[in-house]
C-alpha cells in the first residue's frame, strides 16, 4: 500500500445469467469486504453467487472455495480458540441483487500449526 502498486488482479464472481452458458469469473457486484489473516490468506464471500473464496495475497491464485446455503454479502471475521484459528461468515442473501435469501453462520477451521 505504501507503493501504491496493485499486485494482482482479477474478475470476481459470475453473473448466474452467464453460468448457464459456462462462463465463470465474469465478475460481479459485489457487497461486503474481504479479511487477510497473518498466513497471507484473503477470505471473501460478496458476490450473488454463494461462494466463500480464498486467495493466496501474494499471488492472487484461488486456493479454495465452498458453496455456502446463501450469499455472504458479510465482512468475514475470525477468531482464535485455544490457538486454533477460524473464519466465519454471515450468509443472508437476498437484498438489492435478488438472490435467495438465508439465515446461517458458516465457520471454517483453518489447519493446525503443527
Amino acid at each position: 500500500m505504501a507503493k501504491g502498486e496493485i499486485k494482482w488482479k482479477k474478475p470476481f464472481g459470475t453473473w448466474p445469467s452467464a453460468e448457464k452458458f459456462g462462463l465463470r469469473d465474469t465478475g460481479t457486484e459485489n457487497f461486503g469486504g474481504a479479511i487477510v489473516t497473518a498466513g497471507g490468506l484473503v477470505f471473501i464471500g460478496s458476490t450473488m453467487v454463494a461462494m466463500f473464496h480464498v486467495f493466496d495475497k501474494t499471488t492472487g491464485e484461488k486456493l479454495w472455495e465452498y458453496r455456502l446455503p446463501a450469499a455472504g454479502y458479510a465482512q468475514p471475521m475470525t477468531y482464535s480458540i485455544n490457538g486454533r484459528q477460524f473464519v466465519v461468515i454471515a450468509c443472508g442473501g437476498g437484498g438489492k441483487p435478488g438472490s435467495p435469501t438465508g439465515d446461517s453462520y458458516v465457520a471454517f477451521a483453518l489447519p493446525e500449526k503443527n
